[in-house]
């Protein structure tokens, strides 16, 4: 999600009254007559400074996407990261902003033509004070924007012409790995929980249908009101964009969690989205105790083994796809 350039409020009055005095500048090196440029001058500093803030913010405004005018996906997203009700208030602020600060233009620009050029001084600096207030009122929304222009920098693009795939399970139990070898994407891969901290997209394209892989943040086996900011960028992502669900299985429990944990999950997911999944036993290699790695492996429909380290498994994975989904878009 695109935010542009979120000045703080000092920054906002100090652009705007350099602004206003440069425009003063200029007048007073014209040739308006004495008797009238004083007037002229403080008139210039007052809308100057005025219409360079209404035009900071309605570009700020004309620029960030109406929240509500976005698929549902982006907006659980925006209201997991940084939520949407507070996104909304600072938004208003800012419109609020605009509008105050129309309306003490027109009155302090009135007020000047109509007072006597000794004035017209004092006029301006009660017009500035005034802006200045309104600025200083809405500090902690310009604050709370930077943020969110920060916090949404890496919002996922979303292809929805394509089929989507999303990939969930544990934390560490091969995710990344398998978006890695299926896709070009490069998600960073490591040996500890949490990799993932955002969710990771991936592309191929197989007999003219688009597929998009996406890689989310390790699930727990935990209620949602429970799980983390993290976990809940995964939950959006399976609720709003998978078409059907990779779930892995970690069966050398290398990943930290038990398979029963791991299955319990997986029966979780199963019975929350009404969506297709494909079950992967991941690790093969490493699996340790066959009887008890073949007793949950026997415990889902068409599962598939895979060594997703070395790629091994990844093509009968991706003709599952095409089976599923070949030639429909």
């Amino acid at each position: 999600m695109f935010i542009p350039t979120i000045p703080t409020a000092d920054e906002m009055l100090d652009k705007a009254f350099r602004r206003a005095k440069k425009a003063a500048n200029k007048i007073r090196t014209s040739k308006i007559p004495r008797n009238l440029k004083s007037k002229r001058i403080e008139e210039a500093r007052v809308k100057t400074a005025s219409q360079n803030i209404q035009e900071t913010f309605n570009n700020i405004l004309d620029k960030v996407p109406d929240i509500e005018s976005l698929p549902m996906f982006y907006q659980d997203y925006i209201d997991v990261v940084i939520g949407v009700d507070q996104m909304k208030k600072s938004l208003g602020a800012l419109n609020w902003a605009v509008g105050i600060i129309s309306k003490l233009e027109n009155e302090y620009v009135f007020k000047i033509r109509r007072s006597g050029p000794e004035n017209s001084s004092k006029i301006r600096r009660e017009a500035f004070g005034r802006i200045s207030s309104v600025i200083n009122r809405i500090e902690d929304d310009l604050e709370f924007l930077d943020y969110a222009k920060i916090k949404l920098k890496n919002t996922p693009t979303i292809d929805f012409d394509a089929v989507t795939v999303v990939i969930a399970g544990f934390p560490n139990v091969g995710k990344s790995t398998l978006l890695r070898k299926m896709t070009s994407a490069e998600p960073k891969v490591a040996d500890y929980p949490f990799t993932t901290k955002g969710i990771q997209i991936g592309h191929f394209e197989k007999k003219w249908t688009k597929y998009q892989i996406i890689d989310t943040p390790g699930l727990l086996d935990r209620p949602v009101k429970e799980m983390n900011d993290i976990e809940l960028r995964a939950m959006v992502a399976l609720e709003y964009l998978a078409e059907v669900i990779i779930y892995i299985f970690d069966v050398s429990e290398t990943c930290g969690y038990s398979l029963e944990s791991q299955f319990k999950l997986y029966e979780d997911i199963n019975n929350l989205y009404d969506t297709p999944m494909i079950c992967i036993f991941n690790k093969i290699d490493l699996a340790e105790n066959v009887k008890y790695r073949d007793k949950y492996i026997n415990m889902v429909d068409d599962p598939l083994l895979l060594n997703a380290a070395e790629g091994v498994g990844v093509n009968d994975l991706i003709k599952r796809l095409e089976e599923f989904y070949g030639g429909k878009r």
